[in-house]
């Protein structure tokens, strides 16, 4: 967006001066921000009055001078109030307080996900429901005690879809479908269930199931012989059974698409395991995108994947999805399948006043899996303010600052505070060196790891051009790239003292410094051979690097070699992260 990023509010509570109460008609104008309302087909810069809790006009010019407050939001998006189809505020141990977590979100409704059953549901009501500002929604769970651990959650005797159904039926106005999830016997039972409340109750039912090789049940059985057209399969992008891609293949399973058009929809549900780089990114790629965005957020996945929906939004977003799409699916697609729209979801004239009104960032942003590995991404969507049935109840104004941000680029590779060795271009402190594709990016001191896939401490080592040996006894790999040297000539001969990294001790060990060795093995090198583009670390250079450790003053060893940008030789796994700590491994790459 174009334009002073700053959100200036004023007049709170007072009139604008010689404004009389007659003259206003709006309690609040927010003014030029470009709004889209997919629901609408509104996608441009507009102005959106708000009276007595609803939506009053939205409009190219409404004049400030006939609200009590205005926000100027130029160079702000504004949207519908986010809906977030897949919560846990209830019940479930992991449950977080929808004040405290949506509404800084831009999230004004929340669908807690089965937390409450028939037995408790009145519980969820005088606790979370009625105190709550935020919208809070629920999706019964099929289970009577609800979602309060796997030995009532398997219990098939406190599965009874007559009650679960008259629940709903009493309670319309905050119960909007059913939830199956963690049933952990075999066979239909769970969701047989499930769906005949939802047959009683003429509500959707959303499945999340475990599907094992000895559940007695798949995920095509599920998605074309059980679940209903509107029915909602969530955790769509997860890989704790056959799901949406085939392991073998790398390709969206056939029968994903073909339940899609029978009707059934696919929720996001990211939570603490079911969104995984993967399995995401090859469904995004072939165009199997999610029909709702939800978080499945509780006290884990609101953590280190940080899954509230501005950021589901944006991993979308950066594998493709337009901004516009992920509002789409964020907010008149779940009202939809929850069946209140037009009453949420939209910007309609006389629709209830929920609305999010957000920055775009730009920069370097790490956005994290289930499995707590990251992607790299460029754009990255932030609440500034919500407004929820008419009134403001989150402005985060004071942090917004005034300019955007310029965009920086992503580096594959980051060694960062090694002693720079490059006697060509007179280098001898310590720097860091940024790589991406196989080119070096940057040199410099400080650079930041947050912008970086890998980064590697090397401030224990000398870091110096990829070395050259003129005398390679033969150009394989594991003589060549295990003692930092990134290019060979095979001369025939033997190497003095085995390896180039041998002759280098000597050389120190007889008097010569180790910039000098290095430009000996560099520099001097790439001369004889009429490579003058090599032997040496420069900015838009090849990523040729040799990381060495100097033991005694006369020893070397190679640590770690680069090739072409890509670290090819690490004795001490400078660039790896130990394996308890990478995640659970996966047969998707």
């Amino acid at each position: 967006m174009v334009g002073a990023l700053r959100l200036t509010a004023f007049l709170v509570a007072i009139l604008l001066p010689g404004v009389s109460p007659a003259q206003t008609r709006y309690d609040l104008v927010i003014k030029q921000g470009h709004v889209i309302d997919p629901a609408n087909r509104i996608d441009a810069v507009m102005d959106v009055a708000v009276a007595g809790g609803k939506i009053a006009r939205v409009d190219a010019n409404i004049p400030a001078s006939e609200a009590r407050r205005v926000i100027e939001a130029k160079g702000f998006y504004i949207t519908p109030g986010l809906i977030d189809l897949h919560a846990h505020v209830f019940g479930y141990d992991g449950s977080i307080l929808p004040d405290e977590t949506a509404l800084p979100a831009g999230t004004t409704t929340v669908v807690d996900a089965g937390g409450a059953g028939w037995r408790t549901f009145d519980q969820m009501l005088e606790r979370v429901i009625k105190p709550s500002k935020t919208r809070v929604l629920a999706l019964i769970n099929i289970v009577g005690h609800g979602m309060i651990g796997a030995k009532y959650e398997s219990d098939v005797n406190d599965m009874d879809p007559d009650k679960t159904a008259a629940v709903i039926l009493k309670h319309r106005e905050h119960i909007v479908g059913i939830k199956t999830a963690h049933f952990g016997g075999p066979g239909w039972v769970a969701i047989d269930r499930a769906i005949a409340a939802g047959k009683l109750s003429k509500t959707p039912v959303m499945i999340d199931d475990k599907i094992f090789t000895n559940s007695g049940r798949t995920s095509r059985e599920k998605l074309l012989d059980k679940m209903r057209p509107g029915d909602i399969h969530t955790h769509m992008y997860n890989d704790r059974q056959l799901e949406v891609i085939n392991r073998f293949t790398g390709k969206v399973e056939p029968y994903m698409a073909e339940a899609r058009k029978r009707g059934v929809l696919f929720d996001l549900g990211h939570g603490g395991g079911s969104f995984l780089w993967p399995v995401v990114t090859k469904a995004m790629a072939q165009g199997f995108a999610p029909d709702t965005i939800s978080t499945d957020l509780h006290t884990s996945s609101i953590m280190i994947p940080e899954s509230d929906m501005p950021n589901c939004m944006s991993k979308l977003m950066n594998l493709g999805m337009t901004l516009q799409d992920a509002v789409l699916r964020s907010t008149a697609s779940p009202a939809k399948a929850i069946g209140k729209f037009p009453e949420l979801g939209t910007l309609g004239e006389g629709q209830i006043a929920d609305i999010g009104v957000f920055r775009m960032r730009t920069g370097v942003f790490a956005f994290k899996d289930a499995w707590q590995n990251k992607l790299m991404g460029t754009k990255k969507l932030e609440t500034v303010l919500t407004v929820r049935n008419g009134a403001v109840v989150f402005d985060r104004l004071a942090a917004i600052s005034a300019a955007p941000a310029a965009p920086a680029e992503i580096y594959d590779l980051l060694l960062k505070g090694g002693h720079v060795i490059d006697p060509k271009n007179n280098r001898n402190e310590r720097l860091d060196i940024a790589i991406t594709g196989t080119q070096i990016r940057k040199i410099a001191k400080n650079l930041p790891s947050s912008h970086a896939k890998r980064v590697a401490n090397v401030d224990e080592f000398y870091v110096a051009p990829g070395l050259i040996d003129t005398h390679a006894r033969s150009q394989a790999v594991y003589n060549t790239l295990r003692y930092g040297v990134t290019t060979a000539v095979n001369s025939g001969g033997t190497a003095e003292d085995g390896t180039i990294i041998a002759a280098m001790s000597k050389l120190l060990g007889s008097g010569v410094p180790l910039p000098q060795v290095i430009e000996r093995m560099t520099v001097q090198r790439a001369k004889t051979i009429g490579k003058p583009d090599l032997g040496s670390i420069e900015e838009g250079g090849a990523g040729n690097l040799a990381v060495l450790e100097l033991r005694d003053k006369t020893a070397l060893r190679c640590v770690m070699t680069v090739r072409n940008g890509r670290v090819v030789w690490d004795t001490e796994g400078l660039s790896l992260t130990e394996w308890k700590d990478a995640g659970p491994y996966s047969n998707f790459k």
